[in-house]
């Protein structure tokens, strides 16, 4: 039983690791030109805010599709350099359509959206991917368990590293 819940858990980061580095990324590189440009919604409000950058955008980009080239060279599958882009696109407009609701909702940068911080990058993630291919049930659900602790605990460890100013 621990061997094949181990065995889940390790399909399950292979397969959302592009996701995973792309999210992360623009923590460590980001900075520069915000995507909005600093322009403002109708609602007066920034449309995502100054966290999200060009630079990091394109970072992240670039980071989870090369995770994804690898993941292709080792399984030996071209299939796999278009999954990794399409995993890394997909979290990253997933950060940024999160970003959006929460300056909608007055939450202003680096404050708390429970579950959507967590979950939003890898719901849109696996939607880009799904033209492609959709792991498992299991792995979907595997994926909604771990990553809001995975995120928690990488956004800790920035914290502590001084590359973010809240642990969440």
């Amino acid at each position: 039983m621990l061997n094949e819940l181990l065995q889940l858990l390790g399909t399950t980061i292979w397969f959302i690791l592009p996701a995973y580095v792309a999210n992360s990324i623009p923590v460590v590189l980001g900075g520069g030109t915000p995507i909005d440009k600093n322009k403002m919604f109708s609602d007066g409000r920034p449309i995502f805010g100054s966290g999200k950058t060009i630079r990091g955008f394109v970072a992240g980009l670039i980071a989870g599709s090369v995770v994804g080239v690898l993941r292709g060279v080792v399984e030996h599958s071209p299939t796999y350099f278009i999954l990794g882009f399409l995993l890394a696109l997909g979290a990253l407009v997933g950060d940024l359509v999160g970003s959006f609701i929460k300056r909608r909702l007055n939450i202003p940068r680096g404050g708390a959206a429970p579950f959507l911080d967590q979950l939003g990058f890898v719901v849109f993630a696996l939607f880009f991917a799904s033209p492609i291919t959709l792991p498992s049930w299991e792995v979907i659900l595997t994926i909604l368990i771990v990553t809001p602790i995975v995120h928690l605990g990488t956004n800790f460890g920035a914290y502590k590293l001084g590359l973010k100013s809240k642990p969440y």
